[in-house]
């Protein structure tokens, strides 16, 4: 199948095409010309179908950890101790707790790494930075169990400046 080179340097394409993945991942739809659309596509389809395959792919673990105690307030808690010399200082009191941890089974990680190699990290209209591996996930992938066209492509009027074939991709 030939690749659509958008007037671009493959290095410019592939950035181009993995800022529209990854927008159209957070927000659901986007709107682009009609030939980014079409090579949007079947990559965002494809990252879609490797995280409904992946999604319930881990194993629960207990895991030992060493934190800071929190106080009702959730402040570190201190305690002040003397050193050999007479000086005093502040010391966070530590307590160890054990946890049920979710760990990825060695596929999910590699389709987690995959994920990385196409996905953009993406910081929310808060300034947050959003996992977009952990929305693919968690909550895109339990929204579709049929297999294959997770997104749709409608043709809008063209551009005014150019006369470009506009689209909009969204997720289904």
């Amino acid at each position: 199948m030939p690749v659509r080179k958008l007037s671009r340097t493959t290095s410019h394409r592939k950035a181009l095409l993995n800022n529209l993945v990854s927008s159209l991942i957070l927000n659901g739809k986007i709107e682009t010309t009609l030939a980014k659309a079409k090579e949007v596509k079947p990559i965002a389809d494809s990252l879609i179908d490797l995280a409904i395959k992946e999604k319930d792919n881990y194993e629960m673990k207990e895991k030992t950890l060493s934190r800071a105690k929190l106080d009702k307030n959730g402040k570190k808690v201190k305690e002040t101790k003397t050193s050999k010399n007479g000086n005093k200082y502040e010391v966070i009191v530590r307590e160890i707790v054990k946890e049920q941890v979710k760990t990825d089974k060695p596929s999910k990680l590699a389709a987690r790494r995959k994920m990385f190699k196409t996905l953009n990290k993406i910081k929310d209209f808060d300034g947050k930075t959003v996992d977009l591996t952990e929305k693919l996930f968690n909550e895109i992938a339990p929204k579709y169990e049929a297999k294959g066209g997770y997104t749709r492509i409608v043709r809008l009027v063209p551009r005014q400046g150019d006369g470009a074939e506009m689209a909009i991709i969204e997720l289904i």
